[in-house]
């Protein structure tokens, strides 16, 4: 019970801290080269303030994205175009140092310092009551991955290729800042770009390169038209036709949907899920999730699961639909996977129905394979449309968003090993009674460390407090498992490269090896091992050829 309220004290400052934060922008000179949808989230976020906090009579000004005011939030959709795009760095440090330091020792009573030394702590007790030797080892006793040397194994060898590619995309990023930023970012004033440097120039770098931008191809990722052509793949490769159901159950907010789900061949009605795919941060925590709302179950009586779909996608504004940046198409993809094994399976057990029993390194397999279908080519133009004009996505901007998907490969791998990492060592061989007394390392001791093997070309900063909102692993299922994403990404990409084997093009194919996935992955529950399941659909245990492949590395 300890554990499960530290978690949610946890999970509530994080979001309270994340709610606390905003800055008013009032000068459209700060606002120079900012996309227009950043403006117009931001414009529109701030007339809802306004709204929010009018008493009586008050006169609410019309919403003015090109004059402002603008009011910059911690949420996601807010904080990473304004990382990305504000060209102040001063207002990008101010923003990056108050979402880097939510819920720490930095900020008063909202402090998660002492909770993640008991939540290591009890975590430590509890393991060794059960007779293991740490909690990592309690952890993966429930998991595919059989050590946490198999885990540290695997995440070296991905390093080996990862890092001189990390090294190589910085010391480019770098090269562009130095040339086009002027003065402030000379070496004599600059020995090495900040954090919040670095996404402001490789977003610029990435428009060099690419010729291509977030806010260009927004008009052709229209929510509507992205679900339309999601639905239209799993029809093509599971067999299986999404309806949707609005009003047929009730929803907790106007923006909810309802769909069901049925079986292409028999017709017969399947499963159901819920679809929330906005950002609402004044009552909505931030990420993306699957949640089972049903799960299938004979004993309860129980034969149509139904899952909850969760997003913090760009809300609409005004008259225009939510337009999607790619990487928000992506996330929708990926928990529309979490949520096919749940509705799709055919175990009638509820313990083992779906993704219930799946080992957690097993279970982001179908997530990150769906993932893939996002520049498979008769997929994307399935959707990818005006959103006004209803052409089609130009030719050269697919294939510059394919050639950018490796872009900066190698430093977001570091980053989700490193995590990976860090996780695993606090779970192992860290003493939490120690560091917190000052007798041993701290947590951002710990922290730095792994950084050193993992990020050694973008080490953290002294006041860097990301632990104090890592709720992956103190507030989630994570808990010396965050490894998982890169473990399930192998599985992922190998069970792709089925597809690519047998040609992409080759329809009759596709269909048979996505009607064996199904009947394997998606069908199977957590009631045989993922080891078994896998080989029953691939006929072997996965390699990761294929994802070092997929990511430029080889």
């Amino acid at each position: 019970m300890r554990l499960a309220d530290l978690a949610t004290t946890f999970s509530n400052n994080v979001l309270d801290e994340t709610k606390l934060f905003s800055l008013t922008v009032d000068d459209p000179d700060k606002m120079e080269g900012v996309p227009e949808s950043a403006k117009a989230l931001w414009a529109n976020a701030h007339m809802q303030h306004l709204t929010s906090e009018a008493t009586g009579d008050t006169e609410i000004p019309e919403m003015n994205a090109e004059a402002g005011p603008w009011r910059i939030t911690l949420d996601i959709p807010s904080y990473s175009p304004a990382l990305s795009h504000l060209p102040d760095r001063k207002l990008r440090e101010h923003i990056y140092m108050a979402y880097l330091q939510r819920a720490s020792d930095a900020n008063g009573n909202k402090n998660n310092v002492p909770l993640i030394y008991e939540i290591l702590r009890l975590r430590s007790e509890m393991a060794k009551m059960l007779g293991y030797e740490n909690f990592a080892e309690l952890s993966l006793a429930s998991k595919m991955a059989p050590s946490v040397e198999a885990i540290t194994e695997l995440t070296n060898l991905i390093a080996e290729k990862a890092i001189p590619a990390a090294k190589k995309e910085l010391a480019e990023i770098t090269a562009l800042a130095r040339q086009k930023g002027g003065s402030p970012y000379s070496e004599a004033n600059l020995e090495k770009l900040e954090p919040w440097d670095v996404n402001f120039w490789s977003e610029r770098l990435k428009e060099s390169k690419f010729d291509i931008t977030d806010e260009e191809l927004r008009p052709y990722f229209a929510l509507p038209a992205v679900l339309e052509g999601m639905f239209g793949l799993v029809n093509r490769l599971f067999g299986v036709t999404v309806i949707a159901a609005d009003g047929e159950e009730e929803v907790w907010h106007p923006d909810v949907r309802f769909f069901k789900i049925s079986d292409t061949k028999s017709g017969q009605h399947i499963a159901s899920f819920f679809l929330d795919p906005y950002s609402r941060p004044e009552n909505k925590r931030g990420g993306a999730w699957m949640a089972d709302c049903i799960g299938k179950s004979d004993a309860l009586d129980r034969d149509i699961p139904v899952a909850y779909l969760t997003c913090n996608g760009s809300p609409p504004v005004g008259d225009t639909p939510s337009l999607m940046t790619f990487r928000e198409v992506e996330t929708l993809f990926h928990e529309f996977g979490h949520g096919l094994q749940h509705m799709l399976t055919t175990a009638s057990i509820g313990d083992v129905a779906g993704i219930n029993g799946v080992e957690w390194d097993a279970v982001e397999l179908p997530s990150q394979f769906m993932e893939n279908w996002c520049y498979d080519r008769p997929t994307v133009y399935g959707f990818a449309k005006h959103w006004e004009t209803g052409e089609p996505l130009p030719e050269e901007k697919f294939q510059k968003l394919c050639e950018q998907k490796i872009f900066n490969a190698g430093m977001m791998t570091c980053r989700q090993l490193c995590f990976g990492q860090v996780d695993m060592e606090l779970h192992s061989n860290f003493d939490a009674e120690a560091g917190e007394t000052g007798k041993g390392r701290s947590i951002f001791d710990t922290h730095r460390e792994v950084s050193s093997k993992y990020l050694p070309h973008s080490m953290p900063m002294k006041e860097d407090r990301f632990l104090c909102s890592f709720s992956h692993i103190f507030a989630g299922g994570y808990s010396a498992g965050y490894y998982s994403y890169k473990w399930a990404e192998v599985m992922s990409a190998d069970a792709y490269a089925a597809f690519e084997e047998v040609g992409l093009d080759n329809e009759e194919k596709v269909k048979e090896v996505g009607k064996k996935f199904r009947e394997t992955v998606l069908s199977l529950g957590g009631g045989e091992s993922p080891t078994e399941v896998y080989r029953a659909f691939r006929g072997r245990e996965p390699t990761p050829s294929a994802l070092l492949r997929h990511n430029g590395f080889e």
